[in-house]
Protein backbone atom coordinates (compact mmCIF):
# COMPACT_ATOMS: atom_id res chain seq x y z
CA UNK A 1 0.00 0.00 0.00
CA UNK A 2 2.74 2.30 1.11
CA UNK A 3 4.29 1.82 -2.66
CA UNK A 4 1.11 2.46 -4.08
CA UNK A 5 0.99 5.82 -2.32
CA UNK A 6 4.51 6.47 -3.55
CA UNK A 7 3.93 5.69 -6.89
CA UNK A 8 0.90 8.09 -7.01
CA UNK A 9 2.55 10.68 -5.76
CA UNK A 10 5.39 10.37 -8.06
CA UNK A 11 2.03 10.56 -10.70
CA UNK A 12 0.42 13.28 -9.61
CA UNK A 13 3.54 15.60 -9.37
CA UNK A 14 4.75 14.58 -13.13
CA UNK A 15 1.18 15.85 -14.14
CA UNK A 16 1.66 19.00 -11.99
CA UNK A 17 4.69 19.53 -13.30
CA UNK A 18 3.83 19.21 -16.92
CA UNK A 19 0.47 21.24 -16.39
CA UNK A 20 2.40 24.06 -15.41
CA UNK A 21 4.82 23.38 -18.26
CA UNK A 22 2.21 23.34 -20.68
CA UNK A 23 0.62 26.82 -19.27
CA UNK A 24 3.86 28.91 -19.38
CA UNK A 25 2.69 29.91 -22.85
CA UNK A 26 0.97 33.39 -22.45
CA UNK A 27 -0.03 35.50 -19.78
CA UNK A 28 -3.09 37.17 -21.80
CA UNK A 29 -6.71 36.60 -21.40
CA UNK A 30 -7.76 37.73 -23.99
CA UNK A 31 -6.74 39.23 -27.79
CA UNK A 32 -7.76 41.18 -30.69
CA UNK A 33 -7.26 39.42 -34.49
CA UNK A 34 -4.18 40.39 -35.82
CA UNK A 35 -4.27 42.38 -39.19
CA UNK A 36 -1.42 40.76 -41.10
CA UNK A 37 1.33 43.10 -42.43
CA UNK A 38 0.23 45.77 -40.38
CA UNK A 39 1.02 45.48 -36.91
CA UNK A 40 0.19 49.02 -35.34
CA UNK A 41 -3.46 48.83 -36.16
CA UNK A 42 -3.39 52.72 -34.88
CA UNK A 43 -1.57 54.02 -37.76
CA UNK A 44 -3.68 52.48 -40.46
CA UNK A 45 -6.89 54.15 -42.40
CA UNK A 46 -9.77 51.70 -42.46
CA UNK A 47 -11.84 54.04 -44.67
CA UNK A 48 -9.53 53.21 -47.18
CA UNK A 49 -10.47 49.44 -47.36
CA UNK A 50 -13.29 47.64 -47.78
CA UNK A 51 -11.93 44.61 -46.48
CA UNK A 52 -9.29 43.20 -44.50
CA UNK A 53 -7.17 40.35 -44.27
CA UNK A 54 -6.71 39.08 -40.29
CA UNK A 55 -6.13 36.38 -38.18
CA UNK A 56 -9.23 35.79 -35.64
CA UNK A 57 -5.76 34.89 -32.44
CA UNK A 58 -2.21 33.71 -31.92
CA UNK A 59 -3.50 33.28 -28.84
CA UNK A 60 -3.58 29.48 -28.92
CA UNK A 61 -0.47 28.31 -30.36
CA UNK A 62 0.61 25.81 -28.92
CA UNK A 63 4.11 23.35 -28.52
CA UNK A 64 4.32 19.81 -28.52
CA UNK A 65 3.60 19.50 -24.88
CA UNK A 66 0.64 21.63 -24.69
CA UNK A 67 -1.33 19.86 -27.34
CA UNK A 68 -0.87 16.80 -25.33
CA UNK A 69 -1.96 18.47 -22.21
CA UNK A 70 -4.51 20.79 -23.52
CA UNK A 71 -5.51 19.11 -26.95
CA UNK A 72 -4.95 20.48 -30.57
CA UNK A 73 -8.41 21.70 -30.40
CA UNK A 74 -9.34 24.49 -33.53
CA UNK A 75 -5.84 26.82 -33.10
CA UNK A 76 -5.52 26.73 -36.33
CA UNK A 77 -8.07 28.27 -37.19
CA UNK A 78 -8.12 31.10 -34.71
CA UNK A 79 -4.61 32.03 -36.39
CA UNK A 80 -5.52 31.43 -40.16
CA UNK A 81 -5.85 34.64 -42.03
CA UNK A 82 -9.02 35.51 -44.22
CA UNK A 83 -10.37 38.35 -45.69
CA UNK A 84 -13.46 39.77 -43.97
CA UNK A 85 -15.42 43.43 -44.68
CA UNK A 86 -14.92 46.50 -42.92
CA UNK A 87 -18.09 48.21 -41.49
CA UNK A 88 -18.19 51.60 -40.15
CA UNK A 89 -21.45 52.01 -37.89
CA UNK A 90 -22.69 55.80 -39.76
CA UNK A 91 -22.65 53.82 -43.15
CA UNK A 92 -23.95 50.24 -41.97
CA UNK A 93 -27.16 50.09 -43.41
CA UNK A 94 -27.64 53.91 -44.00
CA UNK A 95 -26.59 54.00 -40.22
CA UNK A 96 -27.14 52.39 -37.24
CA UNK A 97 -26.85 53.79 -33.63
CA UNK A 98 -25.68 51.54 -30.48
CA UNK A 99 -28.73 51.38 -27.73
CA UNK A 100 -26.70 49.36 -25.14
CA UNK A 101 -23.76 46.86 -24.70
CA UNK A 102 -24.77 43.40 -23.81
CA UNK A 103 -22.76 40.02 -23.99
CA UNK A 104 -22.85 37.38 -21.46
CA UNK A 105 -19.43 36.17 -19.38
CA UNK A 106 -17.12 35.89 -22.69
CA UNK A 107 -18.81 37.98 -25.30
CA UNK A 108 -18.64 41.71 -25.72
CA UNK A 109 -21.25 42.98 -27.57
CA UNK A 110 -23.04 46.06 -28.64
CA UNK A 111 -26.56 46.13 -29.86
CA UNK A 112 -27.86 48.14 -32.74
CA UNK A 113 -30.79 49.80 -34.08
CA UNK A 114 -31.24 50.65 -37.96
CA UNK A 115 -33.32 53.48 -39.08
CA UNK A 116 -36.19 50.82 -39.62
CA UNK A 117 -35.89 50.06 -36.33
CA UNK A 118 -34.78 46.80 -37.17
CA UNK A 119 -32.07 45.64 -34.14
CA UNK A 120 -28.83 43.97 -34.74
CA UNK A 121 -25.83 42.66 -32.28
CA UNK A 122 -22.41 42.72 -33.05
CA UNK A 123 -20.87 39.59 -31.05
CA UNK A 124 -17.22 39.88 -30.56
CA UNK A 125 -15.34 36.52 -32.21
CA UNK A 126 -12.46 36.51 -29.38
CA UNK A 127 -13.77 35.40 -26.07
CA UNK A 128 -12.45 37.21 -23.06
CA UNK A 129 -12.84 34.62 -19.93
CA UNK A 130 -11.70 36.29 -17.13
CA UNK A 131 -15.15 36.21 -15.50
CA UNK A 132 -14.71 32.63 -15.42
CA UNK A 133 -11.21 31.72 -13.88
CA UNK A 134 -11.72 31.17 -10.44
CA UNK A 135 -9.84 32.24 -7.86
CA UNK A 136 -8.01 28.89 -6.82
CA UNK A 137 -6.60 28.65 -10.37
CA UNK A 138 -5.55 32.51 -10.47
CA UNK A 139 -3.68 31.87 -7.05
CA UNK A 140 -1.92 28.66 -8.45
CA UNK A 141 -1.19 30.69 -11.79
CA UNK A 142 -3.58 28.06 -13.91
CA UNK A 143 -5.72 31.12 -15.38
CA UNK A 144 -4.60 29.47 -18.72
CA UNK A 145 -6.36 26.07 -18.90
CA UNK A 146 -9.32 28.35 -18.57
CA UNK A 147 -7.57 30.86 -21.28
CA UNK A 148 -7.01 28.52 -23.36
CA UNK A 149 -10.08 26.28 -23.46
CA UNK A 150 -11.63 28.92 -25.64
CA UNK A 151 -9.48 27.26 -28.85
CA UNK A 152 -12.08 23.97 -27.99
CA UNK A 153 -14.82 27.07 -29.71
CA UNK A 154 -14.47 26.91 -33.61
CA UNK A 155 -14.06 31.08 -34.42
CA UNK A 156 -16.29 30.90 -37.27
CA UNK A 157 -19.19 28.02 -35.91
CA UNK A 158 -21.84 30.29 -35.98
CA UNK A 159 -21.76 31.07 -39.56
CA UNK A 160 -21.69 27.40 -40.39
CA UNK A 161 -24.28 26.73 -38.13
CA UNK A 162 -26.48 29.37 -39.81
CA UNK A 163 -26.17 27.52 -42.80
CA UNK A 164 -27.21 24.11 -41.91
CA UNK A 165 -29.82 25.46 -40.31
CA UNK A 166 -31.26 27.08 -43.21
CA UNK A 167 -31.06 24.06 -44.54
CA UNK A 168 -32.92 22.16 -42.01
CA UNK A 169 -36.01 25.04 -42.13
CA UNK A 170 -34.77 25.99 -38.57
CA UNK A 171 -34.38 30.23 -37.74
CA UNK A 172 -31.52 31.70 -37.35
CA UNK A 173 -30.31 35.42 -36.39
CA UNK A 174 -27.88 35.64 -40.12
CA UNK A 175 -24.52 36.26 -38.48
CA UNK A 176 -21.75 37.53 -40.76
CA UNK A 177 -17.85 37.75 -39.79
CA UNK A 178 -16.65 41.82 -39.45
CA UNK A 179 -13.76 43.49 -38.67
CA UNK A 180 -14.98 46.89 -37.33
CA UNK A 181 -11.99 49.36 -36.87
CA UNK A 182 -11.77 52.10 -34.58
CA UNK A 183 -14.38 55.28 -35.45
CA UNK A 184 -16.25 58.14 -34.19
CA UNK A 185 -19.90 56.70 -33.75
CA UNK A 186 -17.73 54.30 -30.90
CA UNK A 187 -17.04 57.16 -29.36
CA UNK A 188 -14.30 57.38 -26.20
CA UNK A 189 -16.54 54.93 -24.08
CA UNK A 190 -16.72 51.92 -26.90
CA UNK A 191 -13.24 52.15 -28.70
CA UNK A 192 -10.90 50.89 -26.74
CA UNK A 193 -13.21 48.04 -25.86
CA UNK A 194 -14.74 47.18 -29.43
CA UNK A 195 -12.72 48.94 -31.90
CA UNK A 196 -10.07 46.80 -34.21
CA UNK A 197 -11.88 43.63 -33.16
CA UNK A 198 -13.37 41.06 -35.35
CA UNK A 199 -17.32 40.48 -34.98
CA UNK A 200 -20.44 38.41 -35.88
CA UNK A 201 -23.25 40.83 -37.01
CA UNK A 202 -26.32 39.27 -36.71
CA UNK A 203 -30.21 40.39 -36.47
CA UNK A 204 -31.20 40.24 -32.78
CA UNK A 205 -33.64 37.98 -30.64
CA UNK A 206 -35.68 40.31 -29.58
CA UNK A 207 -37.05 43.09 -32.21
CA UNK A 208 -40.36 45.10 -32.63
CA UNK A 209 -40.27 44.72 -36.11
CA UNK A 210 -40.51 41.55 -38.24
CA UNK A 211 -37.18 40.32 -40.02
CA UNK A 212 -37.92 36.99 -40.84
CA UNK A 213 -39.58 35.52 -43.47
CA UNK A 214 -42.58 34.60 -41.27
CA UNK A 215 -45.99 36.53 -41.92
CA UNK A 216 -48.19 37.88 -39.45
CA UNK A 217 -45.40 38.20 -37.03
CA UNK A 218 -46.17 40.72 -34.39
CA UNK A 219 -43.45 41.24 -32.64
CA UNK A 220 -40.16 39.02 -31.44
CA UNK A 221 -39.83 38.36 -27.94
CA UNK A 222 -37.28 36.98 -25.26
CA UNK A 223 -38.18 34.02 -23.16
CA UNK A 224 -39.04 35.57 -19.75
CA UNK A 225 -41.38 38.14 -22.03
CA UNK A 226 -43.28 34.92 -23.35
CA UNK A 227 -43.66 33.78 -20.07
CA UNK A 228 -45.26 37.03 -18.99
CA UNK A 229 -47.46 36.94 -21.98
CA UNK A 230 -48.70 33.55 -21.05
CA UNK A 231 -49.26 34.85 -17.52
CA UNK A 232 -51.85 37.66 -18.85
CA UNK A 233 -53.43 35.96 -21.83
CA UNK A 234 -52.87 31.98 -21.11
CA UNK A 235 -54.65 29.61 -23.56
CA UNK A 236 -54.48 32.40 -26.62
CA UNK A 237 -50.62 32.20 -26.14
CA UNK A 238 -49.01 29.06 -27.89
CA UNK A 239 -45.32 28.03 -28.87
CA UNK A 240 -44.33 26.19 -32.26
CA UNK A 241 -43.35 22.46 -30.39
CA UNK A 242 -42.53 20.89 -33.75
CA UNK A 243 -40.43 23.74 -34.48
CA UNK A 244 -38.98 23.97 -30.99
CA UNK A 245 -38.37 19.76 -31.10
CA UNK A 246 -36.56 20.43 -34.40
CA UNK A 247 -34.53 23.30 -33.42
CA UNK A 248 -33.35 21.18 -30.20
CA UNK A 249 -32.63 17.90 -32.42
CA UNK A 250 -30.58 19.80 -35.00
CA UNK A 251 -28.65 21.42 -31.69
CA UNK A 252 -28.05 17.72 -30.77
CA UNK A 253 -26.60 17.50 -34.24
CA UNK A 254 -24.23 20.11 -34.53
CA UNK A 255 -23.04 19.41 -30.67
CA UNK A 256 -24.46 22.69 -29.55
CA UNK A 257 -24.42 21.87 -25.81
CA UNK A 258 -25.00 25.25 -24.18
CA UNK A 259 -28.64 26.09 -24.86
CA UNK A 260 -30.08 27.96 -21.35
CA UNK A 261 -33.27 29.68 -21.88
CA UNK A 262 -31.77 33.66 -22.74
CA UNK A 263 -30.40 32.14 -25.44
CA UNK A 264 -33.51 31.60 -27.86
CA UNK A 265 -35.64 34.28 -29.29
CA UNK A 266 -39.99 34.05 -30.22
CA UNK A 267 -41.24 35.27 -33.55
CA UNK A 268 -45.04 35.81 -32.33
CA UNK A 269 -47.11 35.07 -35.24
CA UNK A 270 -50.92 35.70 -35.56
CA UNK A 271 -52.44 32.15 -36.12
CA UNK A 272 -56.42 31.54 -36.02
CA UNK A 273 -56.71 34.34 -33.45
CA UNK A 274 -53.87 33.25 -31.22
CA UNK A 275 -50.58 33.98 -31.10
CA UNK A 276 -47.83 31.37 -31.57
CA UNK A 277 -44.14 32.28 -30.33
CA UNK A 278 -41.70 30.43 -33.42
CA UNK A 279 -38.12 29.53 -31.31
CA UNK A 280 -35.51 31.49 -32.80
CA UNK A 281 -31.49 29.83 -31.24
CA UNK A 282 -29.06 32.44 -30.64
CA UNK A 283 -25.64 32.28 -29.78
CA UNK A 284 -23.56 29.40 -31.43
CA UNK A 285 -20.77 29.95 -29.83
CA UNK A 286 -20.18 26.46 -28.38
CA UNK A 287 -21.39 24.60 -31.86
CA UNK A 288 -18.70 21.55 -33.21
CA UNK A 289 -16.94 21.81 -29.44
CA UNK A 290 -13.64 20.32 -29.27
CA UNK A 291 -12.47 18.51 -25.56
CA UNK A 292 -9.09 17.02 -26.74
CA UNK A 293 -5.92 16.54 -24.51
CA UNK A 294 -5.73 14.91 -21.29
CA UNK A 295 -7.13 18.64 -19.11
CA UNK A 296 -10.61 19.17 -21.69
CA UNK A 297 -10.81 15.27 -21.84
CA UNK A 298 -10.78 14.98 -17.78
CA UNK A 299 -13.18 18.17 -17.35
CA UNK A 300 -15.53 16.88 -20.12
CA UNK A 301 -15.95 13.66 -18.15
CA UNK A 302 -19.86 13.31 -17.35
CA UNK A 303 -18.93 12.55 -13.79
CA UNK A 304 -16.76 16.22 -13.50
CA UNK A 305 -18.90 18.84 -15.81
CA UNK A 306 -21.84 17.01 -16.99
CA UNK A 307 -23.03 19.55 -19.28
CA UNK A 308 -19.61 19.98 -21.34
CA UNK A 309 -20.70 17.77 -24.16
CA UNK A 310 -17.72 17.43 -26.64
CA UNK A 311 -18.96 17.16 -30.60
CA UNK A 312 -17.96 13.22 -31.50
CA UNK A 313 -19.12 10.92 -33.86
CA UNK A 314 -21.54 9.72 -31.10
CA UNK A 315 -23.83 10.97 -28.20
CA UNK A 316 -22.68 9.46 -24.86
CA UNK A 317 -24.49 11.21 -22.37
CA UNK A 318 -27.70 12.45 -22.98
CA UNK A 319 -28.37 13.73 -19.52
CA UNK A 320 -25.71 16.28 -19.89
CA UNK A 321 -27.54 17.53 -22.94
CA UNK A 322 -31.45 18.10 -21.44
CA UNK A 323 -31.57 21.34 -19.86
CA UNK A 324 -34.66 22.95 -17.71
CA UNK A 325 -35.65 25.13 -20.74
CA UNK A 326 -36.53 21.76 -22.42
CA UNK A 327 -38.08 20.09 -19.66
CA UNK A 328 -40.21 23.49 -19.11
CA UNK A 329 -41.48 23.73 -22.92
CA UNK A 330 -41.42 19.82 -23.88
CA UNK A 331 -42.55 17.93 -21.00
CA UNK A 332 -46.03 17.84 -22.84
CA UNK A 333 -44.85 17.09 -26.46
CA UNK A 334 -45.32 13.33 -27.68
CA UNK A 335 -42.53 11.22 -28.50
CA UNK A 336 -44.46 10.93 -32.34
CA UNK A 337 -43.72 14.44 -32.80
CA UNK A 338 -39.39 13.88 -31.77
CA UNK A 339 -39.15 11.17 -33.99
CA UNK A 340 -41.34 12.75 -37.01
CA UNK A 341 -39.22 15.80 -36.81
CA UNK A 342 -35.92 13.79 -36.62
CA UNK A 343 -37.15 11.86 -39.69
CA UNK A 344 -37.55 15.72 -41.13
CA UNK A 345 -34.05 16.26 -40.59
CA UNK A 346 -32.51 13.36 -42.18
CA UNK A 347 -34.24 14.48 -45.06
CA UNK A 348 -33.51 17.56 -45.11
CA UNK A 349 -29.82 17.54 -44.07
CA UNK A 350 -28.90 15.33 -46.74
CA UNK A 351 -24.87 14.68 -47.64
CA UNK A 352 -25.29 17.29 -50.38
CA UNK A 353 -26.98 19.86 -48.49
CA UNK A 354 -24.28 19.30 -45.59
CA UNK A 355 -21.60 19.09 -48.14
CA UNK A 356 -23.22 22.99 -49.49
CA UNK A 357 -23.19 24.57 -46.58
CA UNK A 358 -19.39 24.61 -46.17
CA UNK A 359 -19.47 27.41 -48.58
CA UNK A 360 -19.67 29.88 -46.17
CA UNK A 361 -15.90 29.41 -44.92
CA UNK A 362 -13.35 30.67 -46.19
CA UNK A 363 -11.19 28.27 -48.41
CA UNK A 364 -8.61 27.79 -45.79
CA UNK A 365 -10.68 27.35 -43.19
CA UNK A 366 -12.51 24.63 -44.81
CA UNK A 367 -9.26 23.04 -45.50
CA UNK A 368 -8.49 22.97 -41.82
CA UNK A 369 -11.61 21.38 -40.29
CA UNK A 370 -14.26 20.54 -42.85
CA UNK A 371 -13.90 17.07 -43.72
CA UNK A 372 -13.82 16.21 -39.56
CA UNK A 373 -16.79 18.14 -38.71
CA UNK A 374 -18.82 17.46 -41.77
CA UNK A 375 -17.83 13.11 -41.12
CA UNK A 376 -19.09 13.74 -37.61
CA UNK A 377 -22.17 15.45 -38.89
CA UNK A 378 -23.42 13.03 -41.12
CA UNK A 379 -23.01 10.22 -38.63
CA UNK A 380 -25.16 11.94 -35.88
CA UNK A 381 -28.08 12.98 -38.42
CA UNK A 382 -27.98 9.40 -39.51
CA UNK A 383 -28.45 8.31 -35.64
CA UNK A 384 -31.15 11.52 -34.76
CA UNK A 385 -34.26 9.52 -34.80
CA UNK A 386 -32.38 7.40 -31.27
CA UNK A 387 -31.04 10.19 -29.58
CA UNK A 388 -34.57 11.84 -30.33
CA UNK A 389 -35.85 9.12 -28.32
CA UNK A 390 -33.42 9.31 -25.99
CA UNK A 391 -33.43 13.12 -25.56
CA UNK A 392 -37.89 12.55 -25.44
CA UNK A 393 -37.00 9.76 -22.29
CA UNK A 394 -34.64 12.10 -20.15
CA UNK A 395 -37.16 15.22 -20.61
CA UNK A 396 -39.50 12.58 -18.99
CA UNK A 397 -37.65 11.37 -16.91
CA UNK A 398 -36.41 14.94 -15.09
CA UNK A 399 -39.94 15.67 -14.93
CA UNK A 400 -41.13 19.43 -14.81
CA UNK A 401 -39.04 22.23 -13.55
CA UNK A 402 -39.29 22.97 -9.23
CA UNK A 403 -37.79 26.33 -9.47
CA UNK A 404 -37.84 29.39 -12.06
CA UNK A 405 -36.63 28.75 -15.56
CA UNK A 406 -33.02 31.10 -16.00
CA UNK A 407 -33.87 34.38 -16.77
CA UNK A 408 -37.58 34.61 -15.49
CA UNK A 409 -36.15 34.48 -11.86
CA UNK A 410 -38.54 37.79 -10.99
CA UNK A 411 -41.16 36.93 -13.19
CA UNK A 412 -44.05 36.38 -11.54
CA UNK A 413 -45.86 33.23 -12.70
CA UNK A 414 -48.37 30.92 -11.16
CA UNK A 415 -47.33 27.75 -9.96
CA UNK A 416 -48.52 25.77 -12.80
CA UNK A 417 -46.57 28.05 -14.92
CA UNK A 418 -43.28 27.98 -13.10
CA UNK A 419 -43.94 24.22 -13.84
CA UNK A 420 -43.62 23.73 -17.54
CA UNK A 421 -45.26 25.92 -20.29
CA UNK A 422 -48.26 23.76 -21.04
CA UNK A 423 -49.10 23.21 -17.48
CA UNK A 424 -51.23 26.54 -17.51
Amino acid sequence: MKKLLVVLGILIAVFMALLYWSVLSTNNTNQHGIVINNRNLETINFKDYDSVEIAASSLYKANTLKTVMQGEQYRKAWETPIKVPVIFLDTLFGGVTITKEGGGKQTHSLKLKCKNNIQYTLRSINKDPEALIPDLLKTLSLENIVVDGISAQHPYGAILVAELATYAHVLNTHPKVVFVPKQNVLGKEYNEKYGNRLFLLEYETESDHNWTDLNDVETILETDDLQELKQKHKESILIDERQLVRARLFDLIIGDWDRHAKQWGWVMQRTDGKLKGVPIPGDRDNAFFKAEGLIPTLLSNENVVPRLRPFEEQIKFMPGLVYPFDRYFLLKTPKSVFVEEAKALQSLLTDANIEAAFKVWPKAISELDKKEIKDKLIKRRNDIVKYAIEFKKEIERKGGLTEPLKGSEDVELSENLKHCFSCE
